[in-house]
């Protein structure tokens, strides 16, 4: 294997392992904020007690998010130095927003939101871990701002030397580049897929509660609030993935095409269910809705589909495995939506508590949100290729010059060894705090804080 490969593929394991913890960080802080809110509002201490449950969690989840991103910053430097030099006018912006803006937020009011229960007044302490949960939310902001940016590109000029050739992006317009053409559309599904995360996380450890007959207050409360947002976040999943289509329609016509395996450069095209897709023989093997794709794209069964002949073959990113992951993912999507709207009838009809088989699969229903998210990450970087910056840089134009494939080989296998500890640790600890539970024991007045005496209701 060579540099451009090996690089590739360092890339892809590092963001894919790093990509796990912010998913769970920007999905849990919401859901603590929806639990601390509730507490406020009721003054119900079974919430006061789950929120801070969920935050030594968060914690965990913040720290390995940490740690893990470091290292892709400096891969920008030793894999990628050539294209770090070539878009670093403009990408630098926003990654330098997302440490200034997003994670100084973030962390700053970690200590409160960790060590501040007992020194800081309720409404304090409630405005931090709102803080927490923005500061994570642009964090995903800015970052997708510079992903976006790399798959439409707007807001900037190409420079080029005195022999013509070009040489480097410089940004002329910031907010073009901010808002181009796909970033409010991935920034929602984003969003919205690591909500779900968050939900699916809850409703696991909820359910497992259940089933041991642990902490069922807690447990029950948690779980009815994880299906609310399950359900609603599911939906808008689905809409939100509506509106990417139609956007890579627009921008990124070969990366649909892929998508759906369709060739024809210019037919109705129909929607892929499952099957096979053979790039050399520009054949599809399996089940096809006739018509399907170009209904959902213009509301016509007759319009047509720019298909990858429309592209020379060099422009085309690997077909099949881009097939394979864009429908595992939508598989996984309509799975989510369907065992919340399962849950959600057994909560209607009382019994969702002695439903055993369903809890047991909400146990490990939290793999669902996770895998979903990673395959729609591959299918978007992987859907984009052979270009590292669409229609601009290609890949192999970005690698680090004279850079040794063994030496990359060699980081490669240190990272998985360290990465695979790590995560046998992350593991580990989750594993401890749910077997540990919330603190059911209740508190002594004197440490509640100054809190309002109407209104409040006992655990």
């Amino acid at each position: 294997m060579n540099t451009l490969l090996l690089s590739r593929i360092q890339f892809g394991l590092t963001i894919s392992f790093h990509y796990i913890f912010p998913l769970l960080s920007i999905g849990l802080s919401a859901m603590m904020v929806m639990m601390e809110g509730t507490y406020l509002a009721t003054r119900d201490k079974k919430w006061e007690q789950m929120t801070r449950f969920w935050t030594g969690i968060f914690a965990l989840t913040f720290v390995l998010g940490v740690a893990t991103g470091i290292v892709m910053e400096f891969e920008f430097g030793t894999n990628w130095a050539n294209y770090s030099r070539f878009v670093g006018d403009v990408i630098g912006a926003p990654l330098a927003a997302e440490g200034i803006f997003a994670f100084f937020l973030e962390s700053g009011f970690l200590s409160v939101l960790l060590f501040g229960w007992d020194r800081v007044k309720p409404a304090m302490h409630f405005f931090a871990t709102v803080m927490v949960a923005l500061g994570a939310v642009f964090s995903a902001v800015w970052i997708n701002v510079a992903n976006s940016w790399m798959q439409t590109p707007a807001g900037f000029v190409l420079l080029k030397n005195a022999q013509g050739k070009v040489t480097g992006a410089k940004m002329t317009n910031f907010w073009k580049v901010v808002l181009n053409p796909s970033t409010l559309d991935r920034l929602e599904h984003v969003l919205i897929g690591a909500f779900l995360c968050g939900a699916f996380l809850v409703m696991s450890v909820a359910a497992w509660y259940l089933l041991k007959n642990r902490h069922l207050p807690i447990a029950r409360s948690c779980l009815k609030l994880g299906l609310i947002v399950a359900i609603i976040c599911s939906l808008l999943q689905l809409l939100t993935g509506d509106f990417n289509a139609r956007m890579i329609a627009k921008y990124q016509p070969a990366k649909l095409a892929a998508f759906e395996g369709a060739f024809p450069a210019d037919a109705p095209e129909g929607m892929g269910v499952a099957g096979w897709v053979n790039q050399t023989r520009q054949q599809f093997y399996g089940l096809r809705i006739p018509g399907m794709l170009s209904w959902l794209l213009y509301g016509s069964t007759t319009r047509p589909v720019e298909g990858l002949d429309a592209f020379p073959a060099k422009d085309w990113p690997p077909v099949n495995p881009v097939f394979q992951s864009y429908h595992l993912m939508v598989a996984l999507g309509m799975f989510l939506i369907g065992i919340s709207f399962i849950g959600a009838f057994f909560w209607w009809r009382n019994t969702l508590w002695t439903r055993r088989w369903l809890l047991w699969i909400f146990v490990f229903s939290v793999i669902a949100p996770l895998a979903a998210n990673e395959l729609g990450w591959f299918s978007a970087e992987v859907g984009r290729q052979p270009w590292i910056v669409y229609g601009i840089l290609r890949t192999s134009q970005g690698v680090s010059p004279d850079l040794p494939a063994g030496d990359v080989l060699a980081s490669i296998i240190m990272f998985g060894i360290l990465y695979a500890l790590l995560f046998a640790l992350f593991l580990f600890m989750l594993n401890r705090k749910i077997q540990q539970g919330p603190d059911d024991t209740p508190r002594h007045p004197s440490q509640e804080g100054p809190l309002p005496q109407h209104g409040r209701m006992e655990a």
